[in-house]
């Protein structure tokens, strides 16, 4: 019996990034599913909105998936936007604790397992400021995955 490969997982963040270098930088990764992690899907940037992001990956043939509660909450936005990562990750980490985030992580793992290569997508370009590292960690802290940050060149 051939044994299973490490699953793997992306992340990639949109800011200062045109939607056409994001989805270059997924088909370029084989990515087969977007699972976005935003709390709050819309964005005043074109094209990255909900319904305008789903539309441009699915006709590339990627699927997307909103997990809206593994979002970060208000209070944690605020904190990022100051730049206070201490902050951010205290509040992150209480959050993910609750029972819908909770659910929301099992999903995500469980879509990890199945083999498709998933990338997650927040706003930040930087995924060691963003609320996606602390995504990554916990589903290590459950799982075998190879990580990889993809960044679309600056528009």
């Amino acid at each position: 019996m051939a044994a299973r490969s490490t699953p793997q997982l992306f992340t990639i963040g949109y800011e200062q990034a045109k939607p056409a270098a994001v989805l270059d930088e997924l088909k370029h990764a084989k990515v087969d599913m977007l699972v976005d992690v935003r709390a709050v899907a819309a964005s005043r940037r074109p094209g990255f909105s909900k319904r305008q992001l789903a539309a441009t990956v699915d006709d590339a043939g990627i699927a997307y998936v909103h997990l809206q509660k593994l979002g970060t909450p208000a209070e944690g936005r605020q904190a990022a936007r100051a730049g206070d990562r201490a902050t951010l990750t205290r509040i992150y980490e209480k959050h993910i604790k609750k029972a819908e985030p909770q659910a929301e992580l099992a999903e995500l793992i469980g879509l990890i397992k199945s083999g498709k290569r998933i990338a997650l997508l927040c706003y930040c370009r930087d995924p060691a400021t963003c609320h996606r590292s602390r995504i990554v960690a916990h589903v290590k802290d459950r799982m075998r995955v190879k990580v990889e940050d993809l960044i679309p060149p600056l528009f």
